[in-house]
């Protein structure tokens, strides 16, 4: 079974989409885990409301990267439109979405891992 963990950093609508996209993924067979674990695929849901929480952004993006240094990594929310650039840039970053495409995180893994 696929394991996907979740980083939210935000407001609160960011602690729903997060849970939101979580049922919809092990509603398709996917297993969540903590954030800390090992895990397949790590959904870093970004917030850009100050410098600082950019730099939390970044920080959780390379954590993932070591607690697995072959997971897929996807960027999420608000940070992934703002600072498109700044994410592509980013070694391990396999797939930045915005807001609207929460809602299908479960298409869009499923082709990632196809790929």
């Amino acid at each position: 079974m696929t394991t996907v963990a979740f980083f939210t950093l935000g407001c609160k609508l960011n602690q729903f989409e997060s849970a939101a996209m979580a049922a919809q993924l092990q509603k398709a067979g996917f297993q969540t885990v903590e954030f800390g674990q090992p895990s397949d695929i790590y959904i870093i849901n970004t917030c850009t409301v100050t410098a600082r929480t950019d730099r939390r952004n970044r920080a959780a993006i390379r954590r993932a990267q070591r607690l697995n240094p072959d997971a897929l990594i996807v960027v999420a929310g608000c940070y992934s439109r703002v600072a498109p650039r700044e994410i592509g840039s980013i070694p391990g970053v396999d797939l930045a979405i915005g807001n609207r495409e929460k809602a299908h995180i479960v298409p869009l893994l499923q082709r990632l891992l196809r790929d």
